[in-house]
């Protein structure tokens, strides 16, 4: 059947004119509309922010810069999901973190085979600009060990047992928001951390960093002694129990130690104890001229006689030190009181502790097994730990010497 090549024209002019049906030719001639970048819609799935981000030569992605020229600053929470709330910490620090026009937070859990050092190393890798921490004691202590050295501040989200850093900065225990906001435009003030090298009967050794304060005997003793149940449900009373414990087996036992600079002790004790903090819960200093930024540990030998000597031992600690050392009137009566033995109080860049046998090491409240030989140091400055803006440690310099969290990032 023949066509009409009239018809087709009039067909094809009739469909340009058609918006369901447009001329190939002319949807494909330019026009003298200009278009901006954001006349367009961005291309994102369900659950995505569609950020604009940077790709680097070896495939990482960065956010692009702002408006300031600065790339929009990344932080990372690490956190203990046996000890908090991890949903809503997470939502708590994301929300915080826009609200301070942050990136979308990273959010690491921790793990029995990790108990917060290689998930905090993988943070760094990825160039966070800030790290929180939320856990108790040991999950506090292997994210230090990750972060010393490193110019990235450490925010402290209190929670678990003990808080002892939190405790010994005097952060605020009950605000976990004040943290949180700290990470993004608190303080930096730079901490010490120690350094200690267990070496084990069969040769072996480790090395392993504290923020608080490690020991070798009874205070370890006591700490292996304590059932882990009892501590969930009490806290930091549990210690109590583990103590006792701990007591009926105790038996002095010989070591020499020396502090770099001074001669070499051999001594009988049940414990010896460096810090780089002095305060223990409760209240209680057991060493109340410790100092985190001097550059020094704070080393206590204990080496009570009998039952008398622990008598005189609590009182040097929950007495002494803990309500007399307070008040002028108390300090004076110390001065004239006579000394004892029951308790020696030292102070150096480090100490090395040699036993004949093995005994039980503790760092920041958790067991390290046994070591015949501990060498701890001290190294200064080390950790970059973000506080609240104005807040200031007794016996510190002020935090805002370092510049704050954001200024470090925008750096």
């Amino acid at each position: 059947m023949a066509t009409d090549p009239g018809a087709t024209r009039d067909s094809s002019a009739s469909d340009a004119t058609d918006p369901s049906h447009p001329d190939p030719e002319q949807a494909a001639a330019p026009d003298d509309v200009i278009r901006e970048p954001e006349d367009v819609s961005p291309d994102t799935t369900d659950g995505e922010t569609g950020q604009a981000r940077r790709v680097d030569e070896e495939g990482h992605t960065r956010p692009l810069p702002d408006e300031s020229d600065r790339p929009s600053p990344k932080a990372a929470l690490v956190y203990n999901p046996i000890k908090v709330d991890g949903d809503a910490l997470r939502e708590q620090v994301a929300t915080l973190a826009t609200e301070a026009g942050w990136s979308e937070p990273l959010f690491y859990e921790t793990t029995v085979d990790d108990l917060g050092d290689d998930v905090t190393r993988q943070a760094l890798r990825e160039g966070v600009d800030a790290v929180l921490v939320a856990g108790g004691d040991g999950t506090v202590r292997a994210v230090s060990e990750a972060m010393s050295g490193s110019d990235v501040p450490l925010a402290i989200v209190p929670s678990g047992t003990g808080n002892l850093l939190a405790r010994n900065l005097r952060l605020p225990l009950d605000d976990a928001a004040a943290m949180i906001s700290a990470a993004f435009d608190g303080d930096v003030l730079p901490i010490d951390v120690g350094i200690a090298t267990l070496a084990r009967e069969d040769g072996s050794s480790e090395k392993r960093a504290f923020v608080v304060m490690g020991g070798m005997g009874l205070d370890a003793a006591m700490i292996a002694n304590t059932s882990g149940d009892l501590k969930k449900r009490v806290g930091w009373v549990a210690y109590v129990d583990g103590a006792a414990r701990s007591l009926v087996k105790a038996k002095p036992f010989p070591v020499m130690y020396q502090v770099p600079g001074h001669r070499v002790h051999r001594s009988n004790v049940q414990s010896v104890v460096f810090a780089n903090c002095g305060s223990l819960p409760a209240g209680l200093d057991l060493i109340p001229e410790a100092s985190v930024t001097d550059g020094e540990l704070d080393i206590a030998i204990f080496q009570p006689k009998g039952a008398l000597g622990w008598l005189l031992v609590w009182r040097r600690v929950a007495w002494d030190n803990s309500v007399l050392r307070r008040f002028r009137a108390g300090r004076r009566i110390l001065a004239l009181r006579t000394r004892d033995n029951a308790v020696r109080f030292t102070r150096g860049v480090g100490i090395d502790l040699a036993a004949q046998s093995a005994q039980a090491v503790q760092l920041d409240g958790d067991e390290f097994g046994e070591a015949t030989h501990v060498t701890a140091r001290i190294e200064k400055g080390a950790l970059k730990v973000a506080v609240p803006r104005g807040h200031v440690v007794p016996g510190t310099e002020p935090a805002a010497t370092k510049g704050s969290a954001a200024e470090l990032a925008a750096a």
